[in-house]
C-alpha cells in the first residue's frame, strides 16, 4: 500500500520560526540561573562553547536533511545510513529528548506565572498546555507554524527591548573572573546548556513538509543559529552585567532570571513584559516540539518499527495517533522531572545525536551512493565530522554520571526493541552495506531506490539544464511492431553525431544497461540511459511508437514490463563527473511520465514541437501562437533580438507551418508562428499576463 505522504506546507520563515522559536526558550529564560550555580560569571562563555561543539553535527543535519527530507530527521538519516538498530535507537532517544525538553518548556511556563499566581499548581498548568499543543498539530502543520511565527515575532521582539535597555546599564564589575573559572565547570556547563541548542535541529524532523526543502532548510537552520549564538552570549552578558552572576545563582538558580533582571532596569513593568516573552517562548517550543517529536513515531512506524496505526494521517494532514502518544510522553516527564534534570537528561542524549548525525555523514559519503545527492555539503570533511563525533561524547561524560546511565539506558532499550519486536518486520539495511560492498561484501539495492525516488520528488534545481536539453533533443517517430534493438541503433546514431562520440559503441552500452536491467520501464515508457567520459553535456533522444514497439531484449529488472506496450523511448547520456545530475534529470523525465495526463499529450502531439512540450514542466514553459488581434500580434515581423523578454526566459522553439524554425538573434516572427519559451516561473508570468487574450490566457501547456 501507498505510504501517505505529508502536505508540504512550510516555507523559509516557517523553518526558521520553528528553529529560532524552540531554541530561544528555556535556554534563555531557564536555565541561566541553573547554570550560574557552577561558572558565575562565565556563563556567556558556557554558552559560546556549547554553540561551538553542536556547530560539526548541525551542519551534518543539514546536509542529510537537503539529500533525504523525510518526517523523522535524525531517526531517518541513522536508519538509513546505518541501519534499522541504530535508526530504531536514534528514533526512541531523539523522540523522548524532544519530548523532555517540551516538558522542559510547560514546568518554564508554570515557573514565571508563578510570579503573579504564587498558588498556581505548575503541573496542571503545564499538563493544559501540552493537551492544547496537541490539538493545535493535529489541525496540520500549517496552523501550527502560522502561530509559531506570530509567537516569535513577538518573542524576538521583546528579547530586543530586553538586551538593548540592558546593555546600557552593564556593570563591568560583575564580569570579574569571568576567565578563571576552572576548564571543567565551563565545559559541564557548556554540556548543561546544549539543550538550548536542540531546537535548531528540530525542522529536520519536518523536513517532508518543507517546500523547496534543499534551499530551505539549511538556510533556515543557519538562521536561526546565528540569531540564538547572538542571543545567548550577549543576553547572558546583559544577565551578568546587570545583577552579577551570583544573584543569579541565590537558591540554587533563579528559574526566572530574565524577569530578575528586567525587574532591575525597569521595575513591575518589566517583570510583565518579560513573562509575557518567556510564555511566548515556551508556548513556542512546546508546540513546535510535539510537531517534531511526533515525527519520530510516524517515521519509524512507516517502516514497522513501530505498530502501523502510528503513521496513519489525520483528514487535516497530521499524524494525529503519533502526535496523541507524544503529549502522553510529555505529560509523564512534567510528573516524574524537575527542571534540572530534564535539561540534562535531554541534553546528553541530544549530543549523542549530533555524533552519530557526523558518523552518518561520513557512512553516505563513503558508500558512494550516487543517488545521495545534497545540495548543500558540510564543509572539510572529514575533519570536522570526526571532531563531531568525539566532542560530544567526550562532554557527556564531563556532565556526570547520570546522563551517562541514561544515554546508555536508551541505547539499550532501543536494541531490545528492534530485537524482539521490530527485527522480524525490517526487510532493510542501511548505506554501510554500500560500504561493504566496496570491501568486497553486500549492499542494499533498496536504499538506492529510496534516494531516487526521493530525488523525484525533490526535483530539479535552478542550474539543471532540463529545459534545454528537452528543446535539443532530436525526435524518431517509428512504425508499429519495431524492435528495441532497431530503435537502439538509430538513437545512438543521433546521439554519437551530437556528442561526437562512437554510435556503435553508444548501442553496445544502451544494450548492455536494459540487459542487466538498468532500463526503467513504466507506463508505456523506457528510459534507457547511461554517463560517459567522453560526453561533454547531456543530450536526449525521444522516440515515439504509437502503435507499440516490441522489447525483444530481456529486461532483468521487470520482466512484466515485457508485455507492456511501450509507446515512448527516452535515451539519455549524460557526463561522468557529474552523477547527481544525470539522476535528477532521469527522475523529472520519470516524475513527468507518470502522470496521468502525459500518454494522452505525448500520443496526441501533431509536431515535434507539441511532443517536447509534453515534457517539459508545466511551471517553466509557455506555448504562445501569433494571432491578429491579439497582444501577441505585435511580435508579428519583430526580429527576437529586438524582444524584450524578463530575465531568465527565452524563446527555446518557434513552429512555422511543419517545419521547427531554430530560433535565431535575426529570426524574424510571422503571423501564426507558435513560440515555445521557457524560463523561470516568474518570468513567464509576466509574459502570460502581458499577452493575455480578450476573454482567454494564452496556450499554457
Amino acid at each position: 500500500m501507498k505510504k501517505q505522504r505529508l502536505k508540504k506546507e512550510m516555507g523559509l520563515f516557517d523553518v526558521y520560526a520553528i528553529a529560532t522559536g524552540v531554541t530561544l526558550s528555556a535556554g534563555f529564560f531557564l536555565l541561566p540561573g541553573l547554570a550560574a550555580v557552577e561558572v558565575g560569571s562565565g556563563l556567556p562563555l558556557a554558552y559560546l562553547l556549547a554553540g561551538l561543539i553542536i556547530t560539526p553535527g548541525l551542519v551534518s543535519m543539514a546536509e542529510l536533511a537537503t539529500a533525504m527530507p523525510r518526517a523523522g530527521g535524525v531517526y531517518y538519516f541513522l536508519d538509513r545510513s546505518m541501519g534499522p538498530l541504530m535508526g530504531t535507537v536514534g528514533g526512541f532517544g531523539t523522540w523522548v529528548a524532544l519530548s523532555l525538553k517540551s516538558a522542559f518548556a510547560l514546568i518554564g511556563i508554570g515557573a514565571y506565572l508563578g510570579i503573579f499566581l504564587p498558588d498556581l499548581n505548575y503541573v496542571a498548568v503545564a499538563a493544559g498546555f501540552a493537551i492544547v499543543f496537541g490539538i493545535l498539530n493535529i489541525l496540520g502543520a500549517k496552523k501550527s507554524t502560522s502561530f509559531q511565527s506570530v509567537m516569535v515575532v513577538g518573542l524576538l521582539t521583546l528579547l530586543m527591548w530586553f538586551t538593548g535597555v540592558g546593555l546600557m546599564d552593564i556593570e563591568l564589575a560583575n564580569f570579574t573572573g569571568m576567565f578563571t573559572q576552572a576548564s571543567g565547570s565551563l565545559i559541564s556547563t557548556a554540556g548543561l546548556v546544549v539543550v538550548s541548542y536542540m531546537g535548531i535541529t528540530q525542522v529536520a524532523s519536518v523536513a517532508e513538509e518543507v517546500r523547496n526543502p534543499e534551499r530551505n532548510i539549511p538556510l533556515g537552520m543557519f538562521l536561526a543559529f546565528g540569531t540564538a549564538i547572538l542571543v545567548y552570549t550577549v543576553g547572558t552578558a546583559v544577565m551578568v552585567g546587570v545583577v552579577s552572576a551570583d544573584v543569579l545563582a541565590q537558591g540554587g538558580g533563579d528559574l526566572t532570571p530574565v524577569a530578575t533582571v528586567a525587574e532591575h532596569l525597569v521595575g513591575r513593568w518589566g517583570v510583565i513584559l518579560m513573562t509575557v516573552a518567556a510564555v511566548l517562548a515556551f508556548s513556542s517550543v512546546a508546540n513546535a516540539g510535539i510537531l517534531a517529536a511526533s515525527r519520530y513515531p510516524l517515521a519509524m512506524s512507516r517502516d514497522n518499527v513501530l505498530p502501523k496505526f502510528f503513521s496513519k494521517i489525520h483528514t487535516h494532514g497530521s499524524p494525529v495517533y503519533a502526535i496523541c502518544a507524544t503529549v502522553g510522553l510529555i505529560l509523564v516527564f512534567v510528573l516524574l522531572f524537575d527542571a534540572s534534570r530534564i535539561a540534562k537528561l535531554a541534553g546528553a542524549f541530544q549530543l549523542m545525536m549530533f555524533a552519530l548525525s557526523c558518523l552518518a555523514v561520513m557512512v553516505m559519503r563513503e558508500s558512494r551512493i550516487e543517488s545521495y545527492d545534497p545540495l548543500f555539503r558540510s564543509p572539510f570533511y572529514p575533519w570536522l565530522h570526526i571532531l563531531g563525533v568525539l566532542a560530544p561524547f567526550w562532554l557527556i561524560v564531563q556532565m556526570g554520571i547520570l546522563p551517562s546511565l541514561f544515554t546508555a539506558g536508551i541505547i539499550v532499550f532501543g536494541a531490545v526493541w528492534y530485537t524482539y519486536y521490530a527485527r522480524a518486520r525490517v526487510d532493510r539495511e542501511g548505506a554501510i552495506y554500500h560500504v561493504f560492498e566496496r570491501l568486497g561484501r553486500q549492499r542494499d539495492e533498496g536504499l538506492d531506490r529510496e534516494l531516487r525516488q526521493i530525488m523525484k520528488e525533490k526535483g530539479l534545481r535552478d542550474a539543471d539544464p532540463f529545459e534545454e536539453v528537452v528543446t535539443a533533443a532530436s525526435i524518431i517517430d517509428i512504425p508499429t511492431g519495431t524492435g528495441f534493438r532497431s530503435v537502439i541503433s538509430e538513437a545512438s546514431a543521433h546521439l554519437g553525431e551530437a556528442c561526437d562520440v562512437s554510435a556503435k559503441e553508444l548501442a553496445e552500452d544502451f544494450l548492455k544497461g536494459t540487459l542487466v536491467g538498468m532500463t526503467p520501464v513504466s507506463h508505456g515508457v523506457a528510459l534507457p540511459h547511461l554517463r560517459r567520459p567522453d560526453i561533454e553535456s547531456a543530450h536526449l533522444v525521444l522516440v515515439r511508437c504509437p502503435g507499440g514497439m516490441e522489447m525483444d531484449v530481456e529486461l532483468a529488472e521487470d520482466r512484466d514490463a515485457r508485455s507492456e506496450p511501450v509507446q515512448a523511448v527516452f535515451f539519455l547520456v549524460s557526463p561522468l563527473h557529474d552523477p547527481g545530475q544525470h539522476l535528477r534529470l532521469l527522475a523529472q523525465i520519470a516524475g513527468r511520465v507518470d502522470m496521468e495526463d502525459f500518454m494522452e499529450a505525448w500520443l496526441s502531439a501533431s509536431n515535434d514541437q507539441e511532443l517536447k512540450e509534453a515534457i517539459l514542466r508545466d511551471d517553466r514553459l509557455l506555448a504562445l501562437t501569433l494571432e491578429p488581434g491579439t497582444p501577441s500580434a505585435s511580435l508579428i515581423g519583430r526580429a527576437l533580438k529586438d524582444i524584450l523578454l524578463p530575465e531568465g526566459t527565452l524563446i527555446a522553439l518557434v513552429r512555422r507551418g511543419p517545419e521547427v524554425v531554430i530560433p535565431r538573434g535575426g529570426t524574424v516572427l510571422e503571423r501564426g508562428d507558435r513560440l515555445t519559451i521557457i524560463g523561470e516561473p516568474a518570468g513567464l508570468q509576466t509574459l502570460g499576463e502581458r499577452f493575455k487574450k480578450q476573454g482567454r490566457s494564452p496556450e499554457i501547456s
